[in-house]
């Protein structure tokens, strides 16, 4: 009786020490998935997602001006070089500028526009970029006057802004050879656009 060992409580025994194995390293992936445009999606974007509004410079902005003067948006965003110059030349000043110093993927001498400050992001074409999505949705929460400068292109990030934006905003971009559109931001707009993203092939590659 006298020699029986104590017993130690299962909480207070040192932990038994085991081999521990090499670390294998872990694959990498890109921490910022983007969306991919696939080719099923590329001629269902062509199509206008809003009001499209068609003529010369002239003749839109001025079908701009009365609609806006009509409507009283609460925002206004552009998107795309062309469409933001001649807002501005015809004195219509959206609150965001989305450009990329292009048209029609060729380069051009950046638009003459005061702002009070430029965001910067990187979105290659075809694509919508965490990075480029993020400074979109900052940009429409600053009360001054934000250009978005795109490295790549800036087209997608109509869907971004009408996602982002406000109801009762305007996203107005250009539609090659016709016009302007002009998108209403609601909540049955926001889901179309919604299901659009959603339907985009979710990549984790790393981007060029």
């Amino acid at each position: 009786m006298g020699n029986r060992k104590k017993r130690v409580p299962p909480q207070n025994r040192r932990p038994q020490t085991t081999h521990t194995p090499p670390k294998t390293k872990t694959p990498q992936i890109t921490p910022n998935p983007f969306f991919k445009l696939p080719d099923s999606l590329r001629e269902k974007l062509k199509s206008p997602l809003g009001l499209l509004i068609k003529g010369s410079f002239n003749e839109t902005m001025r079908k701009l001006k009365e609609l806006i003067e009509k409507e009283r948006p609460l925002m206004v965003i552009s998107v795309g070089d062309v469409v933001s110059n001649n807002m501005i030349k015809h004195s219509v000043s959206p609150r965001v500028l989305i450009v990329d110093n292009k048209v029609m993927r060729e380069p051009i001498t950046p638009i003459p526009v005061q702002v009070d400050q430029t965001l910067c992001a990187k979105n290659p074409p075809g694509t919508l970029t965490n990075e480029a999505w993020s400074i979109v949705q900052k940009a429409l929460k600053r009360e001054k006057r934000t250009r978005v400068l795109i490295e790549g292109e800036e087209d997608l990030l109509t869907l971004a802004a009408v996602l982002c934006a406000p109801e009762n905003s305007f996203v107005v971009y250009g539609q090659p050879y016709e016009g302007i559109v002009v998108v209403k931001v609601t909540k049955q707009k926001k889901e179309t656009v919604r299901q659009i993203v959603e339907t985009m092939e979710l990549c984790f590659e790393k981007l060029k």
